[in-house]
């Protein structure tokens, strides 16, 4: 092919690479093995626009790098196919979720192929097909059937627990469970009934049933994650999101807290992604303590009382009140009579702000007295108890010791209810102003610890208070069990049905593995009923096989995500999840591609998987992603018209951005697409707008033109700034966009995308061609041997793209392929030698040019991707000249180049011949002259 017509060449090599499956790679090699992994997308009905490749361009960079370098590659693509914005589809459409997944995967499918990536399509995943989220259930049974034994720190099957039972009874047990399990002995244990042994075992299982606030969305029926929920609003739709005590599924994620912690010191993630996990997590160390509740000033303490963590037990001294959480379990029993309006209604307006919302918000303070007074066990003061909206049922105990010297939220609140500010420590200062959290100094007003240091009194404290039983010490953890419920239809279902126990109680039983997957089942509308019921309770005569009614809920969207890395390894096994041999071989992700909004989401619950499944001895890493990179986001352009704010004109006057300064205007987006180098096409303009339509407007132009305003925002169809990929691939091709996109900046960084510029990376590709074949279309390349400056060009060129891809520098690289092509085209290199080279070094970012030019130099067809990348010689990588800076005085006044081998009398000799030296030696001889060789030559007067 002698024009290089991009259409042509990219569907020709695409479509030869699908039919002979040129990328389908096997599970056994002798080649070592590199995992790349994009984090795979929801299949949204808009398609892909031009932000969305970035990461995937990059993956595939490096996936097409490492063939090169001799690995056997594993790069595959899948969808995370369930999801909310079908099932609302649905809800307005009455069309199947499926239906609408299925068009929309059809379609991505479709832009992906369109940009040549090396995907094994062969493994292709989506979570909601049925043989895949049959081993998304099974994974739960697993966790249903574990517990976690603390002293080995691992998952165990849960008859390892009930054998420990039957020998011994629960004394000993050091387990991950819940709060209120009663302390029994071995005769004990075997005397209850197998159904009342049952019970108690729920209680320690990994996955478990329990009430739990939430934030529930009456307007999508369902539960959503913090993540899901945006000033009090869902982020789909925004619909009002309130706080409610549901039943819920939940996973104790929390048992794994100090692991997830520490993995973080065996992956090579960004410290910043790092320390948002960490501080999601939240590590704290302190203490526990017991405040005794009497329901007036006077009264004596009843039988309630409000556990407390804090991890500044020196201060307990100062508590001058107490603050519980609106949902604390304790606010009905103990609020009194004469306060009880005023609580209730500060519960409602608490039930409709988000967690988030109530945390981040620390200008605010409200709150509402109970009536009832908590007892200082260290010296039996009477402290009031108040609600507060933000303390979390859900966070540590869900209550607060309030210490207002100490503590600045506290402060605020005992300035706002006028409520006592105790000091504690001599050294603080302006408590009258602000409170003063120092540790320094020594105590005051705090009985047995007066005069102590703070690493003095913290020993003594919690000592008192293990040996009076009214606390301990102990470390606890911001993380907290995840909700593993969602009230809607969409999701995998949970293999799971009830049956009532002797009393009327449903518990909940496990399918078992031959009876999975527990397929969705067909429903008249995806609405909850008119019972409340999650929609699965529409489904006729859905039910087990017992006839006992399965789980109404589905999974969160996070099931499906926090294991399909395995499921790629073998993604036709048909009786596991994946192979041993193939676990075995491909082991975990060595790089993980992704955006920085999965940090505490995602990548949380799929290192929590894995160590589970690694506990149970299904894989053998701890940690599922060694390496991980978070692109930055491709930034919108987006251009604007001004439309003139005016009584003169009797219909719409837009004005050029040039000439708005003159007239009062309102800036409104325009579609990015009917505009080019911000030059508007007014016609179509026109045609867009039913307003204007016809001759129905005015423009007042800049030389005959209208120019765009232009404004960097987040790409989106709100703004009119979303750019089409398959528009830019049919009018530049794939392998530009790829180029354009890597060339943009480094990857990690945000970047504005600008269609103006695609043109330079288009003229580029076909001055590379132009290498290969001259404006006439004839062939160029001559086997003849290189000359030394075509080495050396291509040479350093095969050491900076070496060492750029295995930085992740992209943008540099395309940078140095443009240099490259510049001094080839300068010398005229048409030597094979030099080009079949630059063929396969460009190649992992312009697989279908390099495709084509490798076949017309006459190498096996489509094998470009097997050849060895190319190898840097020493000899040609060193500058043979330096730019040698001359000192006079210490000051530089000039630079002059030498040879490498020159002689340091020959530059000596050369330097003081130089007219600019001359200059400034005004006719006096030089003391010495020091030539220090590649750095530098110094006169000296």
């Amino acid at each position: 092919m002698s024009e290089y017509s991009h259409r042509e060449i990219e569907k020709k090599w695409q479509n030869f690479w699908e039919s002979n499956e040129v990328y389908r790679v096997q599970n056994t090699s002798n080649l070592p093995k590199y995992y790349v992994l994009d984090m795979f997308p929801y299949p949204s009905g808009a398609g892909l626009h031009v932000g969305h490749p970035l990461g995937y361009i990059a993956s595939d960079i490096y996936s097409r790098y490492k063939r090169l370098k001799g690995f056997n590659v594993l790069h595959p693509m899948g969808f995370d196919s369930f999801g909310l914005p079908a099932e609302q589809y649905a809800i307005q459409t009455g069309q199947h979720p499926a239906i609408t997944t299925e068009q929309n995967i059809t379609r991505y499918i479709e832009q992906l192929k369109n940009l040549g990536f090396s995907y094994d399509w062969s493994r292709e995943v989506r979570t909601s097909d049925p043989s895949y989220y049959k081993w998304t259930q099974w994974i739960f049974t697993e966790l249903f059937e574990s517990w976690y034994n603390n002293d080995a720190q691992k998952a165990e099957r849960i008859e390892t627990l009930i054998a420990i039972f039957e020998k011994e009874g629960n004394h000993n047990v050091n387990a991950a469970c819940d709060e209120d399990i009663p302390s029994f002995t071995a005769e004990e244990w075997n005397s209850l009934s197998e159904e009342e042994q049952y019970k108690i075992t729920l209680k320690y299982r990994i996955t478990y049933v329990a009430d739990a606030t939430v934030n529930w969305c009456p307007g999508l029926g369902s539960v959503l994650s913090n993540d899901e929920v945006k000033d009090g609003v869902s982020e789909r739709g925004g619909f009002p999101v309130i706080q409610k005590l549901m039943r819920q599924w939940m996973m104790r994620i929390t048992a794994y807290s100090q692991r997830l912690l520490d993995g973080l010191d065996q992956v090579d993630w960004t410290e910043s992604l790092k320390e948002q996990q960490r501080n999601w997590i939240g590590r704290s160390v302190g203490a526990l303590v017991k405040f005794p509740v009497a329901t007036s000033k006077d009264g004596l303490a009843g039988e309630e009382t409000i556990t407390v963590f804090t991890t500044r037990v020196d201060t307990i001294y100062g508590v001058s009140f107490m603050v519980i959480a609106p949902e604390h379990e304790l606010v009905d029993v103990i609020t009194t009579p004469e306060q009880r309006a005023d609580i209730d209604a500060y519960i409602d307006v608490t039930k409709k702000r988000s967690e988030r919302d109530r945390t981040s918000d620390v200008k605010t303070v409200s709150g509402a007295f109970t009536g009832a007074y908590a007892i200082n066990p260290f010296n039996d003061e009477k402290i009031p108890v108040y609600i507060a909206d933000y303390v979390l049922a859900g966070y540590g105990t869900g209550a607060v010791m309030a210490v207002p010297s100490g503590d600045q939220r506290d402060w605020n609140f005992a300035k706002h209810f006028d409520l006592p500010i105790i000091p504690i420590l001599d050294s603080q200062k302006d408590m009258e102003v602000q409170a003063d959290n120092t540790k320094e100094g020594k105590y005051i007003n705090s009985g047995m610890i007066n005069g102590l240091t703070f690493h003095e009194a913290n020993k003594i404290l919690v000592q008192w208070l293990e040996e009076k039983g009214v606390g301990k010490g102990k470390i606890n953890y911001r993380l907290r069990d995840a909700v593993f419920s969602r009230q809607r239809y969409w999701g995998e279902p949970v293999p799971v049905f009830y049956k009532n126990d002797s009393k009327g109680e449903p518990l909940p039983y496990l399918l078992k593995e031959e009876e999975l997957p527990l397929n969705l089942p067909a429903v008249d509308k995806y609405l909850p009923t008119e019972m409340g019921e999650p929609p699965l309770g529409r489904a006729a005569g859905w039910a087990h096989g017992s006839g006992n009614g399965y789980e109404l809920s589905t999974m969160p969207g996070w099931a499906g995500s926090s294991w399909y890395w395995y499921r790629y390894m073998d993604a036709k096994n048909e009786n596991e999840f994946a192979s041993k041999e193939a676990i075995d071989y491909w082991r975990s992700v060595d790089l993980y591609i992704g955006g920085t909004e999965h940090a505490t989401g995602h990548l949380l619950y799929s290192r929590f998987w894995n160590k589970f499944l690694k506990d149970r001895g299904f894989v053998p890493e701890e940690e599922p992603f060694k390496k991980l990179i978070n692109q930055g986001m491709i930034q919108g352009r987006s251009s604007f018209v001004y439309r003139v704010k005016s009584d003169e004109y009797s219909k719409p006057v837009f004005v050029s951005a040039g000439l708005k300064s003159q007239y009062e205007v309102s800036a409104l987006h325009v579609d990015v697409n009917i505009v080019e180098n911000d030059i508007l096409d007014i016609e179509k303009f026109k045609a867009s707008r039913l307003d204007i339509a016809g001759e129905n407007a005015e423009f007042i132009l800049e030389d005959g033109k209208y120019h765009c305003g232009v404004e960097v925002e987040k790409m989106s169809k709100s703004k009119f700034n979303v750019v089409n990929p398959d528009d830019i691939v049919t009018k530049y091709g794939a392998d530009t966009l790829r180029l354009y996109e890597m060339f943009l900046g480094p990857l990690e960084q945000a970047k504005p995308w600008n269609t103006n510029g695609i043109d330079g990376t288009y003229r580029f590709i076909r001055k590379f061609w132009r290498l290969f074949y001259n404006d006439q279309g004839q062939w160029l390349v001559k086997d003849e041997p290189a000359k030394p400056e075509e080495l050396r060009v291509l040479h350093k060129t095969i050491k900076k793209i070496e060492e750029d891809i295995e930085h992740f520098s992209f943008n540099t690289g395309v940078s140095a392929f443009m240099m490259c092509v510049n001094e080839l085209g300068s010398l005229k290199c048409n030597k094979r030698a030099i080009l079949q080279e630059l063929v396969i070094l460009i190649s992992p970012y312009a697989p279908h040019l390099s495709e084509e030019l490798w076949d017309a130099l006459g190498n096996e067809k489509g094998t470009v991707s097997k050849a060895a990348f190319p190898k840097w010689e020493q000899q040609y990588v060193v500058d043979a000249i330096f730019e040698y800076p001359i000192q006079i005085n210490g000051k530089v006044r000039v630079t002059l180049p030498f040879a490498l081998d020159t002689a340091a009398t020959e530059i000596e000799k050369e330097v003081l011949a130089n007219e600019i030296v001359i200059k400034w030696l005004d006719g006096n001889t030089p003391k010495k002259v020091i030539v220090v060789p590649k750095r530098i030559v110094n006169v000296v007067m």
